[in-house]
């Protein structure tokens, strides 16, 4: 039983290399061992577990099958271990995280950095985009994704907290252009609209019946990149429809003067997403716990990072 146990870790590397030689250099063997111990396994099971070529190896339907098994009894003994070093719960392994670029940058890194300083055993691989990433298609465990979220039955959602919106401009601006004090005028003003998948993000605010407006701004400058909206601003290009913790300083320091604060802007949802199995490893319930604990407060507007 011992040698057929050792085999597991071989065939999970190769299961998650691109060739054997791959695998038995992340093992410190020769491609030789790596190669007899996948026949082994497979005289064993009696199946095919690689489909193989001269370039590459890939996994059988059987294959992909036994890996999953393999990988979440490796996981349950990893959770094992960690709920039992020490008497205290600790993370290890890969957690690889989806996170948009702004608020991955702003709000998200310093917090999960700190998780990985405080969980020694834990690799943290965080990667920036604007893209909403397939989950299990992409191997990430976690991603962090901000409004209204698409449903999906293989994915789980929680809601970490909200942040507000703010309407915003240059003072030298509003010097020349005069302040709106209504949605309305927005269309008399230039404006910087931030655009996503070839459409303009639509303002929404609430009016007095606590209703919600939709405005579409008429902009001249279209970015598909926030920060490059919030420059714009500052340097006088016109009215922006901002998060408050991007430019929390630039309110602070007088580079950006907010406008319509009588019309407050919708909150904006931020959700963990991952994906739906039997149970949730404890790298990823500790990464939900520590966005859960921390970012509110992060996003509350006297303490937006800055």
């Amino acid at each position: 039983m011992k040698s057929e146990m050792n085999t597991i870790p071989v065939f999970l590397a190769a299961a998650e290399s691109t060739s054997f030689s791959q695998a038995a250099e992340r093992l410190h063997v020769t491609r030789s061992a790596v190669a007899k111990a996948i026949s082994r396994l497979e005289d064993r099971l009696g199946v095919t577990l690689f489909n193989r070529t001269t370039r590459r190896q890939s996994l059988t339907d059987e294959g992909s099958l036994y890996y999953e098994a393999c990988r979440r009894a490796l996981d349950e003994i990893s959770l094992a271990e960690d709920m039992l070093e020490g008497g205290k719960l600790r993370a290890s392994g890969k957690l690889r995280v989806s996170v948009p670029v702004l608020f991955g940058l702003h709000c998200v890194s310093s917090l999960l950095s700190a998780l990985a300083t405080e969980n020694p055993g834990l690799e943290l691989e965080m990667s920036f985009s604007d893209r909403q990433v397939d989950l299990p298609a992409e191997g990430f465990d976690l991603a962090v994704r901000i409004g209204t979220l698409t449903e999906s039955s293989s994915l789980i959602a929680r809601k970490l907290a909200s942040h507000t919106m703010v309407f915003c401009a240059s003072p030298d601006y509003l010097r020349q252009a005069g302040e709106p004090v209504s949605p309305e005028e927005l269309k008399q003003h230039a404006t910087v609209a931030y655009i996503h998948s070839r459409r303009i993000l639509k303002w929404r605010v609430k009016n007095e019946h606590g209703e919600i407006y939709e405005v579409t701004p008429s902009a001249r400058l279209m970015m598909d990149d926030m920060q490059a909206v919030k420059d714009i601003a500052v340097a006088g290009g016109g009215i922006a429809w901002l998060p408050d913790w991007l430019v929390r300083r630039q309110l602070i320091c007088g580079s950006l003067t907010q406008i319509l604060k009588n019309w407050p802007s919708e909150s904006q949802p931020v959700y963990a997403v991952w994906s739906r199995t039997p149970y949730l490893p404890l790298k990823i319930r500790l990464a939900i716990d520590k966005l859960v604990s921390e970012l509110p407060t992060m996003l509350a507007t006297e303490k937006s990072p800055v």
